[in-house]
């Protein structure tokens, strides 16, 4: 994925994003999907009390990721 493409990536989401944007952001996943790449670092997060907060460029970076690791 060009650099370019990662200034526009989910522009209309915030900087930091709840459980519920995730699951929108990666295609519609359930919560627990969600919550299991959270809690195994596979997305990074803050966890604030209860909630956890995503930074929108760790959920990019997870999708960049995971391209690498797909063959053509």
């Amino acid at each position: 994925m060009a650099g370019g493409h990662r200034n526009v990536m989910f522009a209309n989401y915030p900087d930091v994003v709840c459980v519920d944007q995730l699951c929108t952001m990666l295609g519609g996943i359930g919560k627990k999907t969600a919550y299991d790449l959270l809690k195994t670092g596979e997305i990074r997060c803050l966890k604030i009390g209860k909630s956890f907060k995503i930074p929108k460029v760790c959920v990019i970076e997870y999708l960049v990721g995971r391209n690498e690791n797909i063959s053509p």
